[in-house]
């Protein structure tokens, strides 16, 4: 589609729903007050961190969408990639290199140890740099806030399009404690519990453990008898301690450790989705769903292996309060290591209509520290503000080998060792907020970052599994990097009544640069095997939106609506993908030149009676290149970003029923999207992921004043798959289809 239809079909819709819903705001600041139904009946407030503090969401100027703990249980959603479907303008995938986060059509591919996230993923507040450890299940969780558009002041490099952070359950001072389990179809299994404990009057501990397990999704007939992928072997478990150190300073301590046991051999051929493929013009076609998740790939070249997948991810976090009185201190650090370990094996397409079979085997390490120094004023006073020191590090080191390229004349072991990899940041940021008059306020805020990133690593050609100097060929990857931004924010926001602001903030966003494989001609490095400076690195990405939102609670808080439109300019977006390099095929990532991004935003819920909820989003977006030339011949100006849907609808409703001997909920949630593209730039192909409509259905029953409840749950009742992610050599990670689950739940 072209950027003029993309814009003929957006623009009138935009301006026809953005003058529906200022009317009806208008309406609501005008129309009598309906008499109160009480708080039963009302939209209930939720209190927020997005700006680093504590503040009600409908007062927060920031596009943001919030679910918590007990709408993703009864939901089913239990890691991140469920829950974007739940919201406005965001796609979280679970890619088989890891977490992919799309927000407003900003997105990355790059989940290699030299690449960058385009949205930052944190737990806690802790950001977490690895794609592959951030997909973790979700346990004893409070709330998870999802921030839309750049969010580099507070929250610093990395959140081009925006954050998504998951806040855990503290402990309190009341003893209580919680267990359910669950079964499903696809033989799922899960189980969890939770304890708090309050041990004194000025410490509490908490405790939470989980575990997951699910049989494979997909079909093996490659004709061997292993099991595949997309299954769940996971055990997690969280010990928090809280203690009060006086009357104005608190300590929250939290250890964590996931271990997750499952199969990396999560692909199926792109063949299974679409036709057409060796013409340049992927084309979907119809087929079951149990075609699609079959994997019937015969390799003409090797024997596939049983796969397997090991992730074990450790972590210490302390935060630290103290009121001064005019101010409070924070702290905020972190320890966190993640090691991973697989075996995978791999369709592997060099040429139209052909494809062979490789294994890879991956072992890597890594380990990141993090913290924060941050200073926020206290009092009702006209300004607010807060100031801050922030520094990273991360070290890895990984070992990735390659078996079965011998048809494309390369050796037995296609083999990258990188030991180490360092990334240091640093940062000083803050930002201030001035009442002039009670309703209307200014912000204005600026982060400084400066990054640092090393790779000390090669490109192996080997005979055997253990690199010989006498037979086999080592090329160097070895380069360094530093870059530094300034990210600053301006907004304004004004209380159009009680309970009606409008806002309007120019923001911007930096993902740190980086280096691709290879070196710069030096000693280290010869002549013959160097690469050009401009091939090795690349260059920071950085976004600059402007946003208009309006959030509102109107008919006596009995609805709500929450709206956002906004326009990005786009430089330098980085885009991946596997090219061959002198000879051998490397990943690599380069610069796109620019790109325009723009919508609007809706997200709202409306409770017609007390017992009753509807919530309802529209997202409309219209996301391209401006310029942008894979090859250097082709042009890719005016098609869309990946997972930039035109449109996307969502529309749920739950009820309660009071029976004589107890409560029954039944709910029902779909989402509605327009078709959306997935593009691999080394091969000049798109993908286009038809429109899809999908519904989840619930229904749960509690005997009346009792600690046990029952929910049964149907998620994708369509029973139909998609793409989640198509790489460079035509692996396809299929989404899940249809499943089934009843849950016990006891708390007391």
């Amino acid at each position: 589609m072209s950027n003029r239809q993309v814009r003929s079909n957006l623009t009138p819709l935009a301006l026809a729903v953005a003058g529906c819903v200022w009317g009806a705001a208008a309406a609501a600041q005008e129309a009598p007050v309906a008499p109160s139904t009480g708080a039963e009946g009302q939209i209930q407030e939720v209190v927020v961190t997005a700006q680093r503090n504590a503040s009600a969401e409908s007062k927060t100027p920031v596009a943001m969408s919030v679910i918590g703990g007990e709408a993703l249980a009864g939901a089913g959603l239990d890691r991140p990639s469920d829950i974007g479907a739940r919201l406005p303008g965001v796609a979280i995938d679970g890619a088989a290199d890891g977490l992919r986060i799309t927000i407003r059509g900003v997105s990355n591919a790059d989940a290699t140890e030299k690449g960058e996230p385009s949205a930052a993923f944190m737990l806690d507040g802790v950001y977490i740099a690895r794609p592959h450890g951030q997909n973790i299940d979700f346990l004893d969780v409070e709330r998870i806030e999802v921030l839309r558009g750049p969010q580099g002041t507070l929250y610093g490099r990395n959140t081009t399009a925006g954050v998504v952070n998951v806040i855990s359950k503290a402990p309190t001072a009341r003893f209580e404690g919680a267990a359910g389990a669950e079964m499903g179809n696809h033989g799922s299994r899960r189980a969890n519990a939770m304890i708090n404990v309050p041990v004194t009057d000025g410490i509490a501990l908490r405790a939470a453990v989980s575990s997951n397990r699910r049989d494979s999704l997909l079909r093996n007939e490659q004709g061997t008898p292993h099991t595949l992928g997309l299954d769940r072997n996971a055990d997690a478990g969280r010990l928090s301690a809280k203690f009060a150190l006086g009357q104005s300073a608190s300590l929250l301590l939290r250890l964590d450790r996931t271990v997750q046991r499952d199969n990396n051999d999560v692909i199926v051929p792109d063949t299974n989705f679409y036709e057409g493929i060796e013409t340049g013009n992927p084309t979907p076609f119809d087929a079951s769903t149990a075609k699609r998740l079959t994997n019937a790939f015969v390799p003409p070249n090797m024997l596939p292996e049983q796969g397997h997948s090991r992730r074990e991810s450790t972590g210490l976090g302390a935060e630290f309060s103290w009121d001064l009185g005019p101010a409070t201190l924070h702290y905020l650090g972190s320890h966190r290591r993640f090691d991973h370990d697989f075996l995978v094996n791999y369709y592997y397409r060099i040429m139209p209509g052909f494809a062979l079979g490789v294994r890879q085997d991956f072992e890597g390490r890594y380990e990141q520290d993090s913290h924060e120094l941050r200073l926020a004023t206290n009092g009702k006073g006209p300004v607010s503000a807060q100031a801050g020191v922030y520094w990273f590090r991360e070290e890895m080191a990984q070992l990735a080998s390659f078996r079965d390229l011998e048809l494309i004349g390369l050796p037995s072991y296609y083999v990258f060792p990188s030991d180490p990899v360092t990334s240091y940041s640093r940062a000083l940021f803050g930002q201030m907020t001035w009442s002039a008059t009670e309703r209307l306020r200014f912000t204005l805020g600026a982060r400084r970052t400066e990054d640092r990133k090393s790779r000390y690593g090669s490109t192996n050609l080997q005979q055997q599994a253990v690199f010989n100097p006498a037979t086999d060929i080592a090329l160097p990857n070895a380069a360094s990097l530093a870059t530094s931004k300034t990210t600053w924010r301006i907004g304004a926001d004004f209380d159009v009544n009680p309970s009606t602001m409008v806002y309007a903030t120019v923001s911007t966003g930096y993902k740190a640069g980086g280096f691709n494989d290879g070196c710069v001609a030096g000693p280290a490095c010869p002549a013959f095997i160097a690469v050009p400076e401009d091939t090795l690195v690349y260059r920071p990405e950085t976004l600059t939106s402007y946003e208009l939102g309006l959030k509102s609670r109107f008919w006596d808080k009995r609805a709500s609506l929450n709206l956002s439109a906004f326009r990005y300019a786009y430089d330098n977006l980085q885009l991946s993908g596997v090219a061959m390099v002198q000879g051998v095929p490397r990943f690599v990532t380069s610069n796109a030149g620019a790109a325009s991004v723009k919508g609007l935003e809706i997200e709202g819920a409306v409770k017609p009676v007390p017992q009753g909820r509807l919530s309802y989003t529209l997202a409309l977006l219209d996301a391209h290149y401006l310029a942008y030339s894979p090859d250097g011949v082709h042009s890719w100006a005016g098609y869309k970003l990946d997972r930039a849907p035109r449109a996307v609808f969502t529309l749920g409703y739950q009820h309660a029923f009071a029976l004589r001997d107890g409560q029954l909920s039944a709910g029902v949630f779909a989402r509605r999207s327009s078709d959306w593209a997935i593009g691999v730039p080394s091969q000049l192909l798109r993908y286009t992921v038809p429109s899809r409509t999908q519904t989840d259905l619930s229904l749960g029953y509690q005997p009346a004043q009792s600690p046990w409840s029952v929910l049964l749950r149907v998620k994708n009742l369509e029973n139909k798959v998609e793409p989640v992610n198509i790489d460079s050599f035509g692996m396809t990670v299929p989404s899940a289809p249809r499943a089934v689950a009843l849950r016990v739940d006891y708390r007391f």
